[in-house]
């Protein structure tokens, strides 16, 4: 049975070496570039239908796809949204109407308020004469003043009342009077709100109220037909002020008159929309002004992130389908229609790539280097220390190649779950049997998933360096020379001790404290410093080694042994970690 399970053992090991060298040779391949460049840099557009020798390839496909969130339809040029998309796509200033402007009310005592029939003065006289009164506006704007007579006030701002009022008292006591008034309140008005709002009717507010505080009574606008840029306000039957939101949206303007009792708010229908999404901050529909329209128009209130470099315009001329891809200049002068679709995107190739150095090297630890630079020609550019450096154990860590690490990972522990908790069981002994190999694998399953694996990508053999293609991002590690082993796992006393040539495996693991009772005594791994992860049985020990006693994996069931034991070894091979079970 032992022999069973070291074959078992060295099979596992072989076909997990196996899964890792293909980042040698793969490492240049467009699934090697980290899925957040795939997504925003190798968006390839078709240009035009029939345009077949530019098509783009499945991956590209794909990627444009993940990229816009669409899909392709049958009778279109390029990408189009699907329903559920559309629906969650918003007007640009929908998030005025969330309830921000119906929350305590003006009270419309400022400064520019104008004084409107049924508003109350306070008035006060002392010295020649004395008087303490509150005098109501008339419905002819007056208000009367005893002994002085009717004052007009009606249209007087709150900051000129005082002024005006002191003014008609000094013509019958022009001295020795001093006057103090006061607008004690401002009389409510109720207007109508209507069009397309979510919830026409008469509301309540004051003169100085802004029509924001009204439609936001009114729950706002009409997310699918109202328009944001066309708002009347109309008294006695006359349109008396057009008031355009996006004024407030983009530049904080939002000037109409002051409100009136029976005044009407009405709420167009929606003008030309514009749906943007791809490299922009947040997507929405955009509504522009009747009228030619061309992309300047656009751009200049959508909230484009750095590095866009081009538009696709999708929608229809008549009934035909329309589509094209324009740098942002050209974009610009571009005419658009009403129900364009317009992708932004960064879709420029950089000329150059960062690479980050860690370990023991000298001087700088960022490179910015030319595209299709290789490792050796940026070795020769970095300064070492011979003594300190293992130059010979030079590795790089890749985002790509952690992204697939991770991926094959996840792909191992859906197939272990899938293959084993949902298997039936035929007896009561077999059921509790399932039950405990099941709390196993949920326990296993759950540890797993939280392994971050660091995507180092070997790059030296035996003293050898693979000359490979660096990648944006890429960090190349120089390890520190060392003459120490660590040994780690399923041991009684992890450390590091000094390397001694002729010292075996097991001699390391006896000095720390040997085997604890969850070891497996047949799978053991040695991590070199250059990321080689191989079986203990194969290789000599260098210093720098660090030797991995896996866990054994407490079960009679061969099968989850063998896949458990296979996922122990993709985790050790991709964080240089033993899973403790």
């Amino acid at each position: 049975m032992t022999h069973y399970y070291r074959l078992v053992a060295r099979i596992v090991t072989l076909v997990c070496l196996a899964l890792m060298l293909p980042s040698h040779a793969l490492s240049q391949s467009f699934g090697d570039i980290p899925k957040s460049q795939r997504e925003r840099l190798l968006p390839q557009i078709e240009a035009a239908a029939g345009n077949r020798a530019n098509a783009p390839s499945e991956a590209d496909t794909a990627a444009q796809q993940r990229q816009a969130g669409t899909n392709r339809r049958a009778g279109t040029y390029g990408p189009v949204l699907m329903e559920s998309q559309k629906e969650e796509l918003t007007p640009f200033g929908a998030e005025l109407f969330t309830g921000g402007f119906r929350g305590l009310r003006s009270d419309g005592l400022n400064p520019d308020y104008r004084v409107l029939p049924g508003d109350q003065v306070t008035l006060r006289l002392w010295g020649a004469t004395e008087m303490d009164r509150v005098l109501p506006v008339d419905a002819q704007g007056n208000i009367f003043i005893p002994a002085i007579g009717p004052v007009q006030v009606q249209g007087v701002s709150h900051s000129q009342l005082d002024a005006v009022v002191k003014s008609a008292v000094r013509r019958v006591y022009p001295n020795n009077v001093n006057v103090y008034t006061n607008l004690q309140g401002v009389q409510p008005v109720s207007v109508f709100v209507t069009g397309y709002v979510n919830k026409p009717g008469r509301y309540v507010g004051v003169p100085s109220d802004s029509i924001l505080y009204l439609l936001d009574q009114a729950s706002g606008i009409d997310e699918q037909l109202g328009s944001y840029r066309n708002i009347k306000l109309s008294r006695n039957g006359e349109v008396i002020a057009h008031v355009d939101l996006y004024d407030f949206l983009l530049e904080g303007k939002l000037d109409h008159p002051q409100l009136q009792e029976g005044d009407t708010l009405l709420v167009e229908k929606r003008g030309p929309a514009l749906t943007v999404l791809g490299d922009v901050s947040k997507a929405n529909v955009f509504e522009l002004p009747a009228g030619p329209l061309t992309g300047a128009m656009l751009t200049g209130m959508a909230p484009l992130l750095p590095g866009v470099s081009h538009a696709l315009v999708r929608g229809k001329r008549g009934a035909t389908p329309h589509s094209e891809y324009l740098p942002l200049n050209q974009f610009e002068t571009a005419e658009l229609a009403n129900g364009d679709e317009i992708l932004f995107l960064a879709d420029q190739r950089p000329d150059s790539l960062v690479v980050q150095l860690e370990g023991a090297y000298l001087g700088r630890s960022y490179y910015v280097v030319p595209k299709g630079v290789t490792l050796h020609e940026l070795m020769n550019e970095i300064a070492i220390d011979a003594e300190e450096t293992a130059w010979e154990s030079i590795s790089l860590r890749r985002e790509s190649v952690a992204e697939r690490q991770k991926e094959a990972l996840d792909s191992s522990l859906r197939r272990l779950e899938t293959t084993y908790l949902g298997a039936s069981s035929s007896t009561a002994e077999e059921s509790a049997i399932r039950i405990q190999e099941a709390e196993l694998i949920s326990r296993f399953v759950e540890e797993a998933r939280k392994v971050e694996p660091n995507g180092r990508l070997v790059v030296a053999h035996e003293g050898k360096l693979v000359d490979v293609r660096l990648q944006d991002g890429d960090i190349i590690t120089l390890p520190q020379r060392t003459d120490a082993v660590l040994t780690s796992g399923e041991v009684y006393i992890p450390q590091s001790l000094v390397y001694v040539p002729g010292r075996s495996v097991d001699d390391y693991i006896q000095a720390a404290g040997g085997f604890s009772q969850h070891a497996n005594e047949d799978h053991i791994l040695i991590a070199r410093q250059n990321g080689e992860v191989r079986n203990a049985g194969e290789v000599e020990l260098l210093p720098g080694d660090q030797i991995l006693v896996l866990p054994k994996v407490e079960t009679k069931n061969l099968q989850i042994a063998s896949t458990v034991t296979q996922i122990l070894y993709q985790i050790a091979v991709a964080t240089k970690v033993a899973l403790d079970l």
